[in-house]
């Protein structure tokens, strides 16, 4: 039987690799590296999650969409480029240069949806939490309503 994959982490700044190191090469620090269970590999090319088959493609045409409630944030013009607001349970990614606003557009929007009485969860794998509630507080009390979740591991969301 196969020996699980493992992962060293340093316990100073979080760098990982796949051997151990005396001296981390992230932050330099001596013997702070500690072996972990590596986290489950996604499935890459040609293989399948969980050994399920592979799905054959299906032309648009053909796939059967049923009219979905959507979620209005309050903010028209995010709205109306959603095609009428959120759909339930989708995951919207919002791109765009440093600085434009798309943290403060989201910390807006989940307010207003927070507000409304929706459940919502602000997850931010670039930012602390520390400064999501910065903006939150500049933006007032609907946006400090918003659970908040720093976090880059998708499976511990």
């Amino acid at each position: 039987m196969s020996r699980p994959a493992s992962i060293h982490v340093c316990s100073a700044c979080g760098h990982s690799s796949p051997k151990w190191f005396g001296q981390c090469p992230g932050c330099g620090a001596w013997n702070t590296l500690v072996e972990e269970r590596a986290p489950l590999a996604a499935a890459g090319r040609g293989r399948a999650v969980g050994g399920a088959a592979p799905v054959a493609p299906v032309p648009l045409a053909e796939v059967r969409a049923p009219a979905v409630e959507r979620l209005e944030t309050g903010i028209g013009e995010l709205d109306r480029v959603l095609g009428g607001g959120l759909v339930p349970g989708s995951l919207v990614l919002l791109g765009g240069s440093p600085g434009i606003g798309k943290s403060t557009l989201t910390a807006m929007a989940l307010g207003r949806l927070t507000a409304a009485g929706r459940r919502t969860l602000y997850v931010t794998g670039e930012e602390s939490a520390a400064q999501v509630a910065l903006r939150a507080r500049r933006l007032g009390a609907d946006a400090l309503r918003v659970p908040a979740v720093a976090e880059t591991d998708l499976d511990v969301v």
